[in-house]
Order: structure tokens, then C-alpha cells, then sequence
């Protein structure tokens, strides 16, 4: 899924086009969660693709867990993945379609 297809586009003053804000929704903890700890080299987006099989959906990890401005993770930090993607996703593309 790619994440700014539903992002509203734009153009700018110069003329350029340009995407509008991205919003993510809230993430509430789920009985579906799965919880794990990071292990050295993980990444956000390789563990999207291990847990959802699409590498796109990184930014859903890393709003649920805090993760901001980066890819790599320490080890030993625990985490939590969202199981109910089907949800997520259509609340973000809630929040950021345009009506």
C-alpha cells in the first residue's frame, strides 16, 4: 500500500505540485497485538514485511510504537505489532481522503 496514494495533491505558489499533511490514525492496543523484542540489524520496514508481508506498512509500527525518524532499531526494545491492519489502514485512508 503505498502510503500517499490516498494523500490529497496540491499545488504550490511556484506552480509545483506538492502532497497536503499525511494523517495517521490512533493505534489502541488490540487482543490481536503480537509483542516482541528487537533483535540486532531489525528495521521497521523488514519487520513489516515479517508481520504483514508489505514493507509499505512500516508507519504502522511506528505509530504504535512511539517511532519517529528512523528505520533501524536498538536491540531489546520491546515492541508491539498491530494485528487488525485491515482497520488501520481504512482510517487512514478516512483521514486523508479528500471529500
Amino acid at each position: 500500500m503505498n502510503r500517499y496514494a490516498t494523500t490529497p495533491k496540491k499545488t504550490d505558489k511556484s506552480g509545483i505540485r506538492v502532497y497536503e499533511t499525511t494523517y495517521y490514525p490512533q493505534i489502541p492496543i488490540e487482543n490481536s497485538d503480537k509483542f516482541v523484542m528487537s533483535k540486532v540489524g531489525d528495521r521497521i520496514d523488514v519487520l513489516a514485511y515479517k508481520f504483514y508481508g508489505d514493507v509499505t506498512l512500516w508507519w504502522i509500527i511506528a505509530k504504535a510504537n512511539g517511532i519517529k525518524g528512523k528505520t533501524a532499531l536498538e536491540p531489546g526494545i520491546p515492541l508491539r505489532i498491530p494485528g487488525n491492519i485491515t482497520q488501520i489502514i481504512e482510517n487512514f485512508i478516512n483521514l486523508n481522503t479528500s471529500s
